[in-house]
């Protein structure tokens, strides 16, 4: 008797994506972000200005100040959760400067690997 072994498969496509990924959305009143975990289409961990603990403790919430602030509780919170890294794809629109460099520097001092 000839045992023939079962055909190999390639690796699932999720192996090959990048499963937490970083979406940003600034307003003209608000910054907010959010860590978005693809295989499984949830939100892993998120922050913004709109939270009513942070208003008390903000003077403004969109400037750059309050954008670091974000970077840095969203760290701290995927930190929290397990996530030890994250990709970052921006929009054709939000270059790496001002709010957008703030937010991302804050959460890379937090302890989070970029991607």
């Amino acid at each position: 008797m000839v045992v023939i072994p079962p055909p190999v498969r390639p690796a699932r496509i999720i192996n090959y994506l990048r499963p937490y990924v970083l979406k940003l959305h600034f307003s003209n009143k608000y910054v907010s972000a959010q860590v978005f975990h693809t295989p499984t289409a949830t939100i892993a961990a998120s922050a913004s200005t709109q939270e009513k603990l942070l208003r008390l403790s903000m003077g403004s919430m969109q400037d750059i100040a309050a954008a670091a602030k974000i970077g840095k509780l969203l760290g701290e919170r995927m930190l929290f959760k397990g996530v030890p890294a994250v990709s970052v794809i921006l929009k054709r629109e939000q270059k790496y400067h001002g709010k957008v460099k703030a937010l991302i520097d804050s959460m890379r001092d937090a302890g989070v690997k970029l991607l």
